[in-house]
């Protein structure tokens, strides 16, 4: 089968490699959309330590299965349509056994640790599928992933009806997250230093988006989100809260990163800060939230290439142009 593989830190190809066979609980998935993240850039970069090289990269998709393992769990059938949580927890370790597998000790993702989705088929555990509703595109269903990564950086940081948020990166985690917040009825205020990003979280109802925190007139928030994983606007949405507020570090910051800010300001105005990592028992609440049209999914999903254009897909994401790339190995969105 095809695939996209990134051999060494900085060299990514298409080629070809032998078709995944599923172990006894696993199902072997035809995959129709997967979407490009700031992971998958890590990876082919070669900052995102679990990844062993070389592999096949891909953590956010959906398919329609074509094998089932003789034992898989689920009831699953040839031919069901699936979202798949790339989440690989071992069930043993201590946080495991704590119902914290998203800080598993021995930490896997299909597509990040082991090969994933940027193919045209990729084998997991049963256990990890979803059944999609009909009407429910490959693409949208490859959303499901992000949206529960988002669902359990809500859980996280809490919101009560009323609440005004600060959300700092109007990417598509921004853009999810305030979709989120909002349903929650907080007001929601983006920031974003790309300010070509400004139009759409002004369309979902964001109360004010603007290229700098500064031009907020030193506003206080009750919380404040940052999608960047950005040293300087994590600094910027701490600055921002009002006393006794919350900061959820929802980005993805460089493990060498380091953050300046006021103990006495902790402990004093009794600020919160709070971490999310990845999934944790959000995946079918996501994939609700998807199938019932809470989350405006034409208003992330914008380019779409197929399989043999992976590097340029990898190039569009670092870019910053549009919002959320996807591949289709299958060659459509049905």
């Amino acid at each position: 089968m095809r695939a996209a593989i990134i051999d060494t830190p900085g060299s990514v190809r298409v080629g070809d490699v032998p078709d995944p066979k599923p172990r006894e609980r696993d199902v072997v998935v035809r995959v129709g959309a997967c979407g490009i993240c700031g992971t998958d850039l890590h990876i082919a970069d070669g900052h995102f330590p679990p990844s062993p090289y070389p592999i096949v990269p891909g953590h956010e998709f959906a398919g329609e299965i074509v094998e089932v393992g003789a034992n898989a769990p689920g009831g699953f059938e040839v031919g069901d349509r699936v979202a798949v949580d790339p989440s690989l927890f071992c069930g043993y370790c201590g946080p495991c056994r704590a119902g914290h597998g998203n800080l598993c000790a021995n930490w896997g993702a299909t597509g990040d640790t082991v090969d994933g989705a940027f193919a045209e088929y990729v084998a997991v555990p049963a256990d990890t599928c979803y059944r999609m509703p009909d009407g429910m595109t490959y693409r949208e269903g490859a959303l499901v992933e992000p949206v529960s990564c988002a669902v359990h950086g809500v859980r996280r940081i809490g919101v009560e009806a009323g609440e005004r948020f600060l959300v700092i990166g109007a990417g598509t985690m921004g853009l999810i997250m305030q979709q989120l917040l909002q349903r929650a009825g907080a007001s929601v205020t983006m920031v974003d230093r790309n300010t070509e990003r400004l139009a759409r979280p002004r369309d979902l109802g964001a109360v004010a988006a603007v290229g700098d925190v500064t031009e907020l007139n030193d506003e206080k928030f009750d919380a404040a989100v940052d999608c960047t994983g950005a040293a300087p606007a994590i600094e910027a949405a701490f600055d921002s809260l009002r006393r006794g507020g919350r900061l959820l570090v929802f980005g993805v910051a460089p493990e060498e990163a380091r953050v300046s800010l006021s103990p006495f300001r902790i402990y004093n105005d009794e600020i919160t800060i709070v971490g999310s990592m990845a999934v944790l028992h959000s995946y079918g609440a996501a994939l609700n939230l998807v199938a019932t049209g809470a989350i405006d999914t034409a208003s992330l999903l914008t380019d779409s290439l197929p399989l043999e254009r992976f590097p340029e897909a990898l190039d569009l994401m670092r870019s910053g142009r549009g919002l959320k790339t996807q591949v289709l190995p299958g060659g459509g969105d049905a």
